[in-house]
Formats: C-alpha cells, sequence, structure tokens
C-alpha cells in the first residue's frame, strides 16, 4: 500500500537530486581535484555559483526523458531494455545535448547511442562482451536512474529490476549493480531515514561478490572506526580505491564510495550529505545528485534548507530532442511521476493527482508545500513570492505576493517564465534549446486576493512580453480596492510571429508617497489552456544553443536566409517546435526544393522516431509518410512540381484524417491513428536542401 505522503516525497525527493546536481556540478571538471575544491572554497555549506539559472544537466536529462518509456511502451509484461532503448533513440538529438558525447569506446552513451542506431539491439549495446568492461563500468549506470526508485516506493526489487533494465542499454556488469542499488536505496528511503539501514536494504539486491558490494562494505568498516572525520575516510578512498586504480574516464566504483561515505558521515542531514559528497570531488554532480534524492525522501521537505531551494524555484531546463518537455516544472513532474507509481503499483490513483496533472496544460494549484511553479518578480525590492496557508481559493494553498511600500508609478512584475533565450543563462551546458510552453489563442485565468495594509489602491494588469521585442503587452487593467477573490481572465493576443517569454501581472501602486501602498497580493488557480492559434516568422528568429528559435534540430545545417529557413543535409534532418501534446490542427507552411527529393511538412512528431510528414517525396512526386521507427510511405500520388518555386502545403489532421493541400488544393488524404498527439515542423528524410517558409498553426 502506498503511503499518504508519497507525492510529498516523491517532490523532495527530485528536489533533492537537482540540488545535489546544482552543488556539484560547478566543480564537476576533472581540473576541480579534491584538495583543489579544498583550498578554493574550504567547507561547502551553500551554492559555490550564481546562476541566472541553472542550464541542462546529464544527470537531470536521464531520469526525465528516459522515464517517458512508461507514456509510450506497453510494458504489460514488464519493463525491457528496448524500451528504454526506444526512448534514447526518440528523445535524444544525435550529437547534441541530453549526454556527454565524448567519443565512441570513450564516453559509454556515445557508444551505446551508436550501436543502437547502427543496428545492435539492447541490452547487447551496452553489453561488455560488445563494448569492454572498461566501458561498461562507468558511472552512467547509475546517474539516470533515480525515477525507477521514485516510482516505486518501498518495493527495492522492482525498483532495482527497472533501473537495470534501463542501464542495460549503455551498461553492465558494475554499471548495473550501481543502477539497481541507487534505485533501491531511493526506494528504501520512503519508509527509512537511517542511511545506514538504507544502505543495508539496497546491499541486497546487488551480488556479494562484485566490487560494488566490496566497497561499499569497505566504507561503512572505515566509517564504524573512524566515524568523526570524513576527510579520512576520503583520504582513505583516494589511496585504495582511487580513479588510478580504475581505467576510463569516469568509473563508477571510486564515486560509489563517495556517495557511501557521503551519506553515512552524512548522519541522516540532507544538506551536509550532499555538501560532503561535492567537496569530496570526483564526479561531483553525479554523486550529490544520487544522494540528493536518496536523502530528499528521507529527509522531506523541511530537511533541505531554503537556500538550496529557492534558486531552484521549482523549475529545471532539459535538453533532450523536445523544446516543450525541456522546460519542467517540478510540482507538475512529480504529480506525473506518482501517477506512475500508483498505476505500477496497481493501486488507485487518487482523484487529486488525476484532477491537478495536465500534461497538455499550464496549471498551478500551489498545494505543495513551498512551491512556486517558477513564478519571479521582476523588482525584488518592492515584491517577494512565497507558498502560503494564509489564504487559499481552493485547498489549502496559494502564492502569496508582498507588495512593499509602493507609490504611484512605481511597479512590479509577477509571472510565469514560459520560454527561455540565451540571455537568460550563464553557460550552455548540454546546448538546451527551447519552445514556449504557451501560446497565441490559449485563454490564462488565475484567482487574485488583494489584502491592503496601507494605502488606498493597488493598479493589477495582466501581460504578456513579446520575446523579441521585449515589449510588456497588457491586456486590462483594474484598481482594487477591496478584499475578495477576484477572477482575471484573458487570451494570449498574436504576436505578429513572435514568442510569449513572460505570463503574468503587474503590480503598481496608486497611492500618493506620504500613504503608499503595503499589502499582500495573493494568486492561486492559475491555469493556461486551450486551441492555440499562432505563427512563426521565420525572418524575425534567431539562432541560440545551436538551433533557431523556437526550433529544435535534428542533424542537418540551419540558417535563416531572408524569409526563410534553409536546411543542407546529407540524409535525415529536422525542426520541431511546439505543444509536445498537440493533437487536432491545420498547419501551414511552406517549402522551396532547391535540391534533393525530401521536403516536408511534420505533425504530432514525438521526437527522432515518430511523426507524421506530408510534402515533396520524390521527382514529380507528393506523399504522405508515417515514421515509427523506420519510415513508411501511407499515401503517394503523382504531382508534377520544381525545383526553386515556392509550394504552400496545408497539412491538416483531425482524429485518424489526414490531408496535405498544395497551394489551396486537396492532393493527398489517408487515414491512420497510430500517432494521437505530438509537436509540429519541418522535415527532410534524404540529402539536399530546401528553404521553409513561416509556419502557422491553428488547433480544432
Amino acid at each position: 500500500m502506498i503511503q499518504k505522503d508519497y507525492l510529498l516525497k516523491v517532490y523532495s525527493g527530485f528536489l533533492g537530486m537537482n540540488v545535489g546536481i546544482r552543488l556539484g556540478a560547478p566543480v564537476e571538471p576533472t581540473i576541480w581535484t579534491y584538495d583543489r575544491i579544498q583550498r578554493t572554497y574550504g567547507d561547502i555549506t551553500g551554492y559555490v555559483k550564481e546562476f541566472k539559472n541553472f542550464a541542462a544537466d546529464d544527470d537531470a536529462n536521464g531520469p526525465v526523458y528516459f522515464l517517458r518509456a512508461l507514456d509510450d511502451e506497453d510494458i504489460s509484461k514488464g519493463l525491457k531494455p528496448e524500451h528504454i532503448a526506444n526512448t534514447w533513440l526518440n528523445y535524444v538529438r544525435e550529437g547534441v545535448g541530453m549526454f556527454w558525447w565524448g567519443g565512441y569506446g570513450v564516453s559509454t552513451e556515445h557508444t551505446a547511442y551508436l550501436n543502437l542506431v547502427n543496428g545492435i539491439p539492447a541490452p547487447v549495446s551496452g553489453s561488455k562482451e560488445q563494448n569492454g568492461k572498461t566501458v561498461s563500468d562507468q558511472i552512467g549506470g547509475q546517474i539516470f536512474i533515480d525515477t525507477w526508485g521514485l516510482v516505486a516506493p518501498n518495493d527495492v526489487n522492482r525498483a532495482a529490476d527497472y533501473a537495470q533494465a534501463a542501464a542495460s542499454v549503455s551498461h553492465d556488469g558494475e554499471g548495473l549493480y550501481g543502477a539497481r542499488f541507487m534505485a533501491a536505496c531511493i526506494s528504501k528511503a520512503f519508509v527509512e531515514k537511517d542511511p545506514r539501514k538504507i544502505i543495508e536494504a539496497a546491499l541486497e539486491v546487488i551480488p556479494k561478490d562484485s566490487v560494488y558490494y566490496a566497497i561499499t562494505r569497505s566504507v561503512i568498516a572505515f566509517h564504524e572506526k573512524h566515524p568523526e572525520d570524513w576527510r579520512k575516510c576520503m583520504d582513505y578512498l583516494k589511496a585504495d580505491w582511487g580513479y588510478d586504480k580504475y581505467p576510463g574516464v569516469c568509473h563508477i566504483i571510486p564515486n560509489a564510495g563517495v556517495c557511501i561515505l557521503g551519506l553515512l558521515y552524512g548522519e541522516g542531514d540532507f544538506n551536509r550529505t550532499v555538501e560532503i559528497a561535492t567537496m569530496c570531488g570526483w564526479d561531483t554532480d553525479c554523486n550529490a545528485g544520487n544522494i540528493g534524492t536518496i536523502m530528499g525522501v528521507a529527509c522531506g521537505l523541511e530537511g533541505i534548507k531554503p537556500a538550496y531551494l529557492m534558486p531552484i524555484n521549482d523549475a529545471i531546463v532539459l535538453s533532450g530532442i523536445s523544446g516543450y518537455l525541456n522546460i519542467l516544472d517540478i510540482p507538475t513532474y512529480a504529480r506525473e511521476i506518482a501517477i506512475h507509481g500508483y498505476k505500477l503499483a496497481k493501486e488507485e490513483v487518487p482523484e487529486y493527482l488525476t484532477e491537478s496533472f495536465r500534461e497538455e496544460d499550464i496549471y498551478f494549484d500551489f498545494e505543495l508545500p513551498g512551491s512556486t511553479h517558477n513564478f519571479r518578480v521582476s523588482e525584488p525590492f518592492y515584491c517577494r513570492v512565497r507558498n502560503t496557508e494564509e489564504k487559499a481559493s481552493k485547498g489549502k494553498r496559494s502564492l502569496e505576493v508582498l507588495f512593499d511600500r509602493m507609490v504611484r508609478g512605481q511597479k512590479c512584475k509577477v509571472y510565469y517564465k514560459p520560454f527561455y533565450r540565451r540571455e537568460d543563462f550563464s553557460d550552455e551546458r548540454y546546448t538546451p534549446v527551447f519552445s514556449p510552453k504557451v501560446y497565441p489563442g490559449q485563454e490564462v485565468s488565475m484567482k487574485i486576493y488583494v489584502e491592503k495594509w496601507n494605502g488606498e489602491s493597488i493598479d493589477v494588469s495582466p501581460y504578456v512580453r513579446d520575446t523579441l521585442t521585449k515589449e510588456d503587452i497588457l491586456l486590462s487593467s483594474r484598481i482594487i480596492t477591496e478584499e475578495g477573490w477576484q477572477d482575471i481572465t484573458f487570451i494570449i493576443p498574436d504576436l505578429k510571429g513572435s514568442m510569449v517569454d513572460e505570463v503574468g501581472l503587474i503590480i503598481e501602486g496608486n497611492s500618493p508617497v506620504k500613504q503608499k501602498d503595503l499589502g499582500v497580493l495573493y494568486l492561486d488557480e492559475f491555469r493556461i489552456r486551450g486551441k492555440a492559434e499562432y505563427t512563426i516568422d521565420v525572418s524575425r528568429m534567431k539562432k541560440e544553443f545551436g538551433s533557431i528559435i523556437p526550433f529544435s534540430h535534428n542533424h542537418g545545417a540551419w540558417e535563416v536566409v531572408g524569409e526563410h529557413m534553409e536546411c543542407m543535409t546529407v540524409g535525415h534532418a529536422e525542426a520541431m517546435t511546439g505543444n509536445y501534446f498537440s493533437r487536432d490542427l491545420i498547419l501551414k507552411g511552406s517549402v522551396i526544393p532547391q535540391t534533393g527529393h525530401s521536403h516536408l511538412i511534420g505533425a504530432r512528431i514525438q521526437g527522432a522516431q515518430r511523426g507524421y510528414y506530408a510534402g515533396l517525396t520524390g521527382e514529380n512526386e507528393v506523399s504522405i509518410l508515417m515514421n515509427h521507427y523506420g519510415l513508411k510511405t501511407l499515401n503517394s500520388v503523382s504531382y508534377p512540381w520544381e525545383f526553386g518555386k515556392e509550394y504552400f502545403f496545408s497539412f491538416n489532421l483531425n482524429g485518424d484524417s489526414l490531408e496535405l493541400s498544395i497551394n489551396g488544393e486537396l492532393v493527398l488524404s489517408v487515414k491512420d491513428s497510430t500517432l494521437k498527439y505530438g509537436m509540429v515542423g519541418y522535415a527532410k528524410y534524404a540529402m539536399g536542401r530546401t528553404g521553409f517558409g513561416d509556419l502557422s498553426v491553428k488547433e480544432v
């Protein structure tokens, strides 16, 4: 029976993972030795770097994207390595993001990926017979498995089995034992707080004759003799289990020792545990991330100090193939994980979970303790946000916005960020790409309550921001003088080919200097939903993170040339964008075929291996195609077309009906129900060059 606080534990565990990753990442490169970390930062008790926003990290990419096997695959007969292999092939942009592309035979993940695309199936793709023991024993086996522990609360064997199935795509031997061990630790932490007992439970799921088991027992024995000084233990690890004894770039065994060290010497304190793991060096973000998940589950939210949680602000970004999925709201994702957990345990999903999770919409109810859903303020001198139980329009909690002594003309924006640009980041780790989470045509709604402590009134204006012009577009305005819940609703307007990167409220003081406006605004039931209708003006787009916004590119060379986005490729190349969960729509775009015989528009694209495509496919030929782990022609007709001429496509999808019109004439139709939803974009499946024009989307 799943425990009542399961969702809270998932939330704190996932937050704990990301605290550990963020803490360890700045000192991850090999130049940051144990001694250099100590000399530079001393006793670490907080983040060593401030980031505008923390860029994507492989330690978060894998746990999020590989779990999508539960959405995409039929696991009724159990989770298999081939299910996870499909997520690799579908959600990875080859050579970019997701994980370290360090070369075949050097990076375990790069090696496994190339094995898969060259026809070597999982688990052979990760086996030591295929890749050798050095490659298969690297650390990646345990760093991508956190969510398999989170979906199996207090079921260490199931957590370990799922983690092994996932890890076997790329790892073998000790790599698999590390996966089993870490997932089991996370699973056990749902019902046990003592790190030693958690470790002992996890040791039951790995072989007693493994090196992983041996180093764990060795660190336990050292801790029993020397419980007072973790640095002595680290000296022992370096001497007896160090990197010099294990080949490869980042072997799992020395880092396993650091994880056990951190858990034991952290003595059940989440903060000290991840701090110690970071100070130990080696693969700092991986180690602090893994044990951050374990202790995040065990200690709960109350065990993680606010200074670690506030910079995360309930949001992370990823670097998978979908720009939409790369923008992750942590409370929403915690609910998704919990729903999977109930289903896998064959228990009924609680109604509060099904009501509060919308994969295709934005819905923030602020019900998880401390949750902010990535709401921000533009002027922290005037405003501050925090989760509160003081008032709620529904449930127990809302977002409290303090406005502090504002006078007429002074403003502060309170907003959610649904889209990112390169300027929003301090670095380019793992090259993230983004597509907006919200679009013109959709409805924004929220409830607000203003409690005045001083002053006459405040002016509240809902707004969105144009990411290209940086213009705040005010959609209405109201002066609030009375207390009580009020509804605010508006439609996101057309942005003339641009995108939205802020949605929220502008709070403006409305009292003279002598009085000053002071009080709180409570915000609750924030939703963005409905049918989108928008156009992407290609000529206005910029190239950032190696992709032309708001697209993510897989293969090919892409540039904006005049009013078109030009692609040149030797094979498959694709640009995708939009809501990952779009269903029925009318998609319009144009192509200018320059060379080659593949010039396509795409819809219901779910990644590199799933999508519908329509357009020019051969000499005087037009087709509707489906990619479902292999390209298949659904229908094809003769159609005369010429190089250098622009063709205007309309690709209409309604249920299982797919129709292609060219220059206003219906040319081709077919019925297929394989793919229910997905992104939109342009694609090529053969060598050539194409100019792609503006892309217009109307959901129906």
